[in-house]
């Protein structure tokens, strides 16, 4: 993050391209991600136009976002739009190939490790899955309580 002393209007360098005041980017960010986190969320962008905010979100599964007949985007903009009090227009992309993006792969590896499973099992699988699907490399790196034992794991 980076943080102006003397405005409080910033801008936030990294996934966040827009000029909204950085309380507001944050409790979007965690609001979506939270409600959203089955669907595979890789990327939110806010984009502020005046009165008028525009979400951009990148999932791997936009059929959970959209709904049936875009029922679930229209709840969730009317839920933005309580949450902002602003107008709120949603984006949704679709990532084509899921296994390539690296915050949903970290984020696949988390929630085996969450399940359990062995971490050197979880990161291999990972690696496989993501060579197969034509990265030119890749780097996992575990750290914390892996095994029962604290260590980092590359």
């Amino acid at each position: 993050f980076f943080f102006s002393s003397r405005r409080r209007h910033t801008r936030l360098q990294g996934d966040w391209s827009s000029d909204v005041c950085s309380s507001d980017l944050l409790l979007i960010k965690r609001y979506l991600k939270k409600r959203l986190y089955q669907a595979g969320i890789s990327k939110i962008t806010i984009e502020r136009k005046g009165e008028k905010i525009t979400i951009g979100i990148k999932t791997a599964r936009p059929g959970l976002v959209i709904g049936r007949k875009g029922e679930q985007v229209d709840k969730l903009s009317e839920e933005m739009k309580a949450l902002t009090k602003k107008q709120v227009q949603l984006n949704i992309e679709e990532i084509k190939r899921a296994d390539l993006d690296a915050q949903l792969v970290a984020e696949h590896i988390a929630k085996q490790l969450e399940q359990r499973v062995s971490f050197r099992r979880a990161m291999k699988k990972a690696i496989a899955s993501s060579m197969r699907a034509g990265a030119q490399g890749i780097r996992v790196n575990c750290t914390g309580r892996l095994g029962e034992i604290g260590r980092a794991h590359v």
